[in-house]
């Protein structure tokens, strides 16, 4: 059994390699969708190399990927491979020889098979789309990492029906791919086809899509080595900070937002503004109203720290990195700050001891239940929530005292 678990883990890490350095040694070029200005993800590891082997197991660039036997983490085994809806219904993962499935038996009967196309989510969850000709639908099973668990669909599924036919629009791909077109041509979101060119799909996140457009770039440096300063390509540290927060807010702002047009076409640099119909996209009030999944960027804002400090996304977040931090990691980034020389240090610190630098996010940053994604719809019995830590860097008294309350028990004899 351990045999096979290392085989897999091999088979998961060597993947994105494979695809990438089989493009890097594919003589005849294929065009990227987006356009000649794009070089692609490829082109970038010659120079590149360890960052991008790094990036190529970020939860960025498996936001969305092929789904396959090595890709999907939830068990196909008998014991551990069914969802039941009710004394009726119940959804079966199988394998077959066309590929991996959904299943829905109704009184004991095949009633409905899809076939596990794409993943959307990495480390936390994962959910399973389906191509139906130009369409794409999300399958009603999804398997909660965190969780260790099949559960129903977040999104409009509940615990006593089946649901095959939910539509994925364009948008759900702005955040989770680099590049899909419609094949109606229609760019505002009320108004998106459901029409998708599955040949213009780029999954992931790639390098360009927070980069810009690398042809240019890759032309010059590769005519010029001698020079370091990189050319014609964008580097986070020459934005703004309103502009570095505006590219997280394209996706990790929630939904609540209308979209005008594609963000697609949003290149780092540009004014997030201009791609929605709300004038108020940054607000800092009404925080607590907002779900702690929802608006990342929303409840940093309304934080203390964000507002008397300079610290954004990158102070905590390297894209490149594809390590997870744990909680003593993070909260080196708050003693940054946070210190008896600068006088701001936790009031806690002579009851907590040493460990008040180890654990600054439990209780400043708890995590919390999300009403966004609630596992199998409105029937929560047995189930335990969603949970996602809120990014409202505050004082939580509740969360304080359960901290307080831990370190007292480890220090009993």
């Amino acid at each position: 059994m351990k045999k096979r678990k290392y085989v897999r883990f091999g088979i998961i890490f060597l993947l994105p390699l494979v695809f990438i350095f089989s493009q890097c040694l594919n003589k005849t070029k294929t065009a990227d969708p987006r356009g000649e200005n794009y070089a692609g993800s490829a082109a970038c590891l010659k120079c590149h190399s360890d960052m991008a082997k790094n990036y190529l197991h970020s939860a960025h660039f498996l936001t969305s990927r092929n789904a396959t036997a090595a890709t999907v983490s939830g068990s196909f085994q008998p014991d551990s491979n069914t969802v039941v809806y009710n004394d009726r219904q119940k959804v079966v993962m199988e394998k077959h020889p066309g590929g991996l499935f959904q299943v829905l038996y109704t009184s004991g009967k095949l009633t409905t098979r899809k076939r596990f196309d794409l993943i959307f989510g990495a480390n936390r969850g994962e959910t399973y789309l389906t191509w139906d000709g130009p369409e794409v639908k999300q399958l009603p099973v999804s398997y909660y990492l965190s969780l260790h668990k099949w559960a129903n669909s977040p999104g409009g599924y509940y615990a006593d029906s089946v649901n095959f036919s939910r539509v994925i629009h364009e948008r759900c791909f702005e955040c989770h791919a680099s590049n899909i077109q419609n094949l109606n041509g229609v760019t505002a979101a009320d108004m998106q086809s459901d029409s998708l060119d599955k040949s213009s799909l780029i999954l992931g996140i790639d390098c360009e899509r927070c980069h810009g457009p690398g042809a240019e770039h890759v032309k010059f440096q590769i005519e010029n080595p001698t020079v370091k300063q990189a050319r014609y390509i964008t580097r986070f540290a020459t934005l703004s900070r309103q502009q570095r927060i505006d590219f997280c807010s394209m996706c990790h702002s929630g939904n609540s937002n209308v979209m005008t047009k594609t963000t697609f076409g949003f290149k780092p640099g540009d004014t997030l503004a201009n791609y929605t119909s709300g004038a108020t996209f940054h607000a800092y009030r009404d925080a607590a109203t907002v779900d702690v999944h929802g608006n990342q960027v929303k409840l940093l804002m309304s934080s203390k720290c964000y507002i008397s400090s300079k610290i954004e996304c990158a102070t905590c977040h390297s894209m490149h990195d594809n390590t997870v931090k744990t909680a003593a990691g993070y909260s080196t980034y708050c003693t940054n700050c946070h210190s008896p020389a600068n006088h701001n240090f936790c009031k806690l610190a002579d009851q907590v001891g040493p460990a008040i630098t180890t654990n600054c996010i439990d209780c400043h940053m708890p995590v919390k239940s999300s009403k966004t994604i609630v596992v199998n719809g409105t029937n929560m019995e047995g189930t335990p929530p969603f949970l996602a830590r809120t990014h409202l860097i505050a004082v939580y008294p509740g969360e304080t005292q359960k901290v307080m309350a831990m370190l007292s028990a480890k220090q009993k004899p």
